[in-house]
């Protein structure tokens, strides 16, 4: 016994102090097999990050697409590099609505070309119900007929579920074929996906957790293999196996361990900080060598944690979750060189060799950041420069999302004799001339967004179509964006044409 825990010892030791050795020493080779170039590359990515690098991730509501990382961007001060997000289950309207599929998938081959690394997990509607369902079982719920994804199957339902020819393993077969189609629009789109299905598994508070014997949770997660692998031939997918803390004896994670030939990387969720040694070393000891991350948790590792323990390769903040951590303590992290971001040199200059295999543009390293300027802005008057139009055209507030190359801006008008109206623009920082319509008008107007060679000026040109008095007329508009005072003050220099003449003014904002 004595002899085994030295050996176990000695190979945890070996793990955490030559990941650049284990990775020569093995050979890469996704689960999946003929993964794809996309995914076979990216996998390779991440043997040669570990133990060097941590990357910095978000999670996303299914509903609102990219929103959650445009906040974290704008309230940390850096873009997270792993796009999270999740297939949803609920109600349409509903943040985590599952109506949105197909907006998932645009986005995430849009996150992709960005140079973010996408990873799905999947909240899966329980095979005795059909979507939408509840989070949660509502009160005085038919505890025989869960609708919800969290909950507890009957033994014989999840026997069957597990058991060909039922009715249930047929009802699962449909449920997981949705989904495929999904996953295949990726496949064809050449975006490789971390998939995180049946997460904290260890756990008994999602129906597929905590099952153990022969109708198990590790046979339903293998059962999803064959489904997706076997059946679907979907060759996309980094498989990861995510279980939560062993917070009791029967959770830890050999009761739950999928097997080797199951899995590509390992993966924790942590919440409270509970960033404890032992679950690192055990996670690290299953692993044998392939990568392990944090699939969510509801503050990041401190630089303390991360010297303790190195061989993390990301983290994902769960949605909703960024401000648990402060601005400070986000400082002391993107200060880390072994943290990176998606503005940061090092980070783009890894992932070249991925992006050439996808046949994606090389990401830009070495120049200066691009300028932000997502925010809450109020218009300052006493600080614009205005002529004698005055602020009639002037929004109040200006809300802004920037993420990568697009640009997301929500104005509000105040009018006179009406409510104030509220308009939404967006737009690409691409430098082409895009047709939109006019927010108000519905006018059609060609709009041409770009950033300037020093990445510090934004310009937006638009030419705005109309009728007038049987004639077809333009208006042109130029717009100039400048931050100053450490990014808290916002100029507008707008030179403009419209039916009373040219104008030039300047709007400042500030920074709510």
């Amino acid at each position: 016994m004595f002899c085994r825990k030295i050996k176990l010892i000695f190979r945890v030791l070996c793990l955490c102090w030559c990941p650049a050795l284990v990775a020569q020493q093995r050979d890469i080779h996704p689960v999946t097999r003929n993964a794809s170039p996309e995914a076979r590359a990216l996998l390779t990515f991440f043997y040669g990050i570990s133990g060097k690098y941590l990357l910095s991730g978000q999670h996303n509501y299914p509903n609102v697409q990219g929103r959650n990382t445009v906040f974290a961007s704008a309230y940390i001060g850096k873009t997270p590099v792993v796009y999270s997000t999740d297939w949803g289950f609920a109600a349409g309207g509903n943040y985590d609505s599952y109506r949105v599929r197909q907006e998932i998938v645009d986005e995430a081959i849009r996150q992709n070309n960005l140079g973010s690394i996408v990873t799905i997990c999947w909240h899966a509607v329980p095979p005795t119900a059909d979507e939408p369902v509840t989070f949660q079982p509502l009160p005085g719920a038919d505890s025989t007929k869960l609708h919800s994804v969290q909950g507890r199957l009957l033994d014989q339902q999840f026997k069957d579920v597990l058991t060909p020819g039922t009715a249930l393993y047929k009802h699962w077969c449909q449920q997981v074929d949705t989904i495929a189609v999904y996953l295949k629009k990726l496949q064809d789109a050449h975006v490789p996906v971390i998939w995180r299905p049946y997460h904290e598994m260890n756990g008994n508070w999602f129906w597929w957790g905590g099952r153990q014997g022969q109708y198990s949770t590790v046979r339903l997660y293998r059962q999803l293999f064959s489904r997706l692998v076997g059946y679907h031939k979907l060759n996309n997918l980094i498989w990861m196996w995510n279980v939560d803390r062993p917070s009791t004896p029967e959770r830890k994670f050999t009761n739950f361990y999928v097997g080797d030939p199951f899995f590509d990387i390992a993966s924790l969720d942590v919440y409270g900080s509970d960033f404890n040694q032992k679950y690192y070393d055990s996670l690290l000891l299953l692993a044998n060598g392939k990568p392990i991350v944090l699939g969510e948790v509801g503050n990041p590792p401190t630089p303390e944690i991360i010297r303790s323990q190195p061989r993390w390769s990301y983290f994902v903040i769960w949605a909703g979750m960024v401000r648990n951590t402060t601005k400070k303590q986000y400082d002391a992290l993107s200060g880390d060189s072994c943290v990176l971001f998606l503005d940061d040199s090092a980070y783009r200059k890894a992932i070249g060799p991925y992006r050439l295999v996808a046949k994606l543009a090389p990401l830009q390293w070495g120049g200066k950041k691009p300028v932000n300027f997502s925010g809450e802005w109020s218009f300052d008057e006493g600080a614009s420069t205005l002529d004698n139009s005055g602020t009639g055209r002037i929004p109040v507030r200006l809300r802004v999302d920037q993420s990568g190359d697009s640009l997301n801006i929500q104005k509000t008008l105040v009018s006179e004799y009406s409510d104030n109206t509220i308009s939404q623009e967006s737009m690409a920082l691409d430098g082409k001339e895009h047709l939109l319509k006019a927010p108000l008008s519905g006018n059609p107007r060609m709009v041409t967004a770009h950033l300037s060679a020093d990445n510090d000026t934004l310009f937006i040109d638009t030419r705005e179509t109309y009728s007038a008095g049987g004639a077809v007329r333009q208006t042109l508009a130029q717009e100039t964006w400048t931050l100053s005072e450490k990014g808290t003050l916002l100029s507008v220099n707008q030179h403009f044409s419209s039916f009373d003449g040219k104008h030039s003014v300047t709007d400042v904002y500030i920074k709510k």
